[in-house]
This record gives C-alpha cells, structure tokens and sequence, in this order.
C-alpha cells in the first residue's frame, strides 16, 4: 500500500498516518520495529528524526518500503542543509553554485530512485 502523500506532511506525521490506516497500536508498531513506545511518539510528533535502520524497520514493520515513508524529494530539495550551505558558500561564482545545485540533485534522483526499485523488488519476491 504506497500512498502519494501531501507534500505539506512531515516524516513522522506520514508514519502516524500509515500505522492508523493499518490499525495498529503505537506500543504494538514499536515493539515490532524494537524501538521504544516513547521514541516512536517523538518521532510521530516530529521532535525526533529515526535513522535509516529505524525508517526500515518501521516500513518493514508496516510491510512498506522506506521510501514510501519519505515525504515527497521535492519538499526536501527545499530544505535541504547541502543546497543551502552552496547557496550561502561566498567563495563559489554563480556558475559554480548552479552546477553544484544540479549535480546534487541529481544525485539524490539516482539515489531515490535506485531505493525506490530496491524496494519494489523486496515486494515482488
């Protein structure tokens, strides 16, 4: 079950909606994924941001790919802490900016979508 979700959703907020939707108890969803009732809370409400290993083990606590958790990339790219350190860098040109702001991008694409075809394939087997 991957849902499109609202761009305006934070990660944790997607997390609290997937377990609704699939019924489950916070203390049973934290259980499952061997984090603690308490951290996962936090992690709902925004205040703490999981690691990978957390992610997955929600998603596959979920029986989801990680991905299908992320908020959509577009909002990230927004935000994102490495696009604006090369914004505010004073010692690169334009040119340079705009180059490194690309590259990155699409290196995140290739990244996204090499994890979202990761996942699909965990699925189909």
């Amino acid at each position: 079950m991957n849902t499109p979700w609202p761009e305006s959703l934070s990660l944790g907020e997607i997390i609290r909606r997937q377990r609704e939707l699939t019924a489950l108890p916070m203390r049973q969803l934290a259980a499952m994924a061997g984090i603690s009732n308490p951290y996962l809370s936090q992690i709902e409400r925004g205040l703490r941001e999981p690691s990978e290993q957390v992610l997955k083990s929600l998603a596959d606590s979920l029986q989801l790919s990680a991905d299908s958790l992320r908020p959509p990339p577009g909002e990230l790219d927004e935000r994102s802490a490495v696009l604006e350190a090369i914004a505010a860098d004073p010692d690169l040109t334009g040119q340079q900016r705009k180059a490194l702001q690309e590259s990155y991008r699409a290196f995140r694409e290739i990244t996204i979508e090499h994890r979202r075809d990761k996942g699909r394939q965990r699925r189909t087997r």
